[in-house]
């Protein structure tokens, strides 16, 4: 029977220790299992090209550059449907992003309340959270998208029920639904009509490829970071000083300086002003329509993911020790101030890995966006660009490599956010 050695082996090397001296074993087993994957993935390889060839076809993306020939209502850069399919799945990245982005905003926001709130001592508030959070996380988000769909188109008023004729206005009659916000917002069964930006002296911009450089957001995008890097500096200076000194300066106005006068001073600069969607003919015209789609899958992202961000929020909160509270309450320390400044800034350690988690996925979960006609990524490149083109193994694989690739990026992200927060050792 062999025995495995730990000892410095005596002689010249043999053969024989790459497999009983442990020194080298771990080695061998790494370079036999790459070797392995290699060989596998080059055979994987091959066979995807001889099965092509066999077909007629061949691993090739020139189709990105080829005429789209299909509209999509919600763009933020210029498209038409004499774009090629490569601006089309920009346009589609980036409604993924859009909505991505905002859910994980509100639903963070919501999550955070609802866990805060299931802790709370009122029996009726903690109770009406838990069937909250019990029904939309135990109903697949998809059935959520498309019950929201619905409602929307089917619950909000015609457009022309905002129609106020002359005969109305003589009788004293009001219109049968009419806008809110003031009269800048409309919540109609074909979309919600917003207020549009517009700049009358705009930066310009310039086409790079699939891309569109718009200059004035990428000012307002610099000037907005600018203001956010030297307003932590200005509160990092004031922490300092009151470890130093004891006394913290007033900040509170000079914050609000730096964060908006800027930015509005830019905006001013450049003629914003809001274009508002006006009733003619027969239906809105000006600002912004925003499909139900969008709205919808907003919504169920929001709605469903929350109730599992405030499951980890609930769970960092009782991962404090109790003491910690009982010592603020004992300072004088109000709960609210306390849950601020004392629980969540500790728990924040334990919330932010299934926080990542769940940002993940609802960045992958924008997909389910195709059972309501909303084209995103997979609407666009991996659906109609796919079914046009017929390269599906190109648009599958394309669109893998951009989904695995936000989702490295955020993790990233969340990962230098965690380590910032977490407790450092003394």
């Amino acid at each position: 029977m062999a025995v495995a050695t730990t000892t410095a082996p005596r002689g010249n090397f043999r053969p024989s220790m790459l497999i009983y001296d442990t020194r080298f074993r771990s080695f061998t087993i790494q370079v036999i299992v790459l070797i392995l994957v290699v060989a596998g993935l080059s055979w994987l390889v091959h066979n995807l090209f001889v099965n092509l060839a066999a077909k007629g076809k061949d691993l090739s993306y020139a189709f990105l550059w080829n005429r789209a020939g299909y509209d999509i209502g919600q763009h933020l850069i210029p498209y038409t449907n004499d774009s090629t399919h490569g601006r089309a799945a920009i346009v589609g990245l980036l409604n993924t992003l859009l909505v991505a982005g905002f859910a994980c905003v509100f639903a963070t926001i919501l999550g955070v309340m609802v866990g805060i709130l299931r802790l709370s001592k009122n029996w009726l508030i903690g109770r009406l959270m838990t069937v909250y959070i019990e029904v939309f996380r135990n109903v697949p988000l998809l059935l959520w998208i498309i019950l929201t769909y619905v409602i929307l188109s089917e619950v909000m008023p015609e457009p022309k029920d905002f129609k106020l004729t002359d005969a109305m206005i003589a009788a004293g009659q009001a219109p049968k639904a009419s806008m809110i916000f003031d009269g800048s917002v409309a919540i109609t069964n074909r979309g919600t009509n917003i207020p549009a930006i517009l700049l009358s002296r705009p930066l310009g911009g310039i086409d790079v490829g699939f891309l569109s450089l718009n200059f004035s957001f990428l000012a307002s995008v610099l000037v907005i970071a600018a203001s956010i890097w030297a307003n932590w500096a200005l509160l990092r200076r004031a922490r300092t000083l009151q470890e130093t000194t004891g006394n913290r300066p007033v900040t509170w106005w000079i914050s609000l300086l730096i964060l908006f006068a800027p930015i509005v001073a830019l905006l001013a600069a450049m003629g914003f002003h809001l274009d508002y969607p006006v009733f003619k003919g027969f239906n809105f015209q000006g600002g912004i329509n925003v499909a139900h789609a969008f709205t919808a899958l907003l919504i169920a992202l929001t709605v469903y993911s929350a109730t599992y961000i405030a499951e980890a929020v609930r769970a960092g909160i009782l991962a404090i020790s109790r003491g910690q509270s009982e010592a603020a309450f004992a300072l004088g320390l109000r709960p609210g101030r306390t849950m601020k400044l004392i629980i969540l800034p500790q728990a924040l350690r334990v919330i932010i890995p299934p926080l990542i988690s769940q940002y993940l996925n609802i960045t992958k979960n924008t997909s389910l966006g195709i059972a309501v006609s909303y084209l995103d990524l997979r609407g666009t490149l991996g659906g109609i660009t796919l079914n046009q083109t017929g390269r599906e193994l190109e648009c599958m694989l394309l669109m893998m490599l951009i989904y695995l690739t936000m989702s490295l990026i955020i993790s990233g992200v969340m990962n230098i956010f965690n380590n910032a927060v977490r407790l450092k050792e003394r």
